[in-house]
């Protein structure tokens, strides 16, 4: 599974960091990013990792994270 963060949705409010910490962080101006490939969707989130996504991703309050089973084609 791939993951990104819609940059447009996201409100800065720190409930992916909480729950992922490895897998998210926030870019200069409080926008969250994927970290493990800076927001590409190229980089599959690690097995050992899978939990704490799933708790980030139904804990986002707008949906910023997105996620599929390929890598992400566009850019964001």
């Amino acid at each position: 599974m791939y993951s990104q963060v819609q940059r447009e949705q996201c409100i800065a409010c720190g409930l992916c960091q909480l729950r992922a910490p490895e897998l998210f962080d926030y870019d200069t101006e409080g926008i969250a990013f994927y970290r493990l490939d800076h927001n590409q969707g190229q980089a599959p989130i690690p097995a050992a990792q899978l939990a704490a996504f799933k708790q980030a991703y139904r804990a986002c309050p707008t949906g910023a994270i997105k996620r599929q089973n390929k890598p992400f084609t566009t850019k964001n």
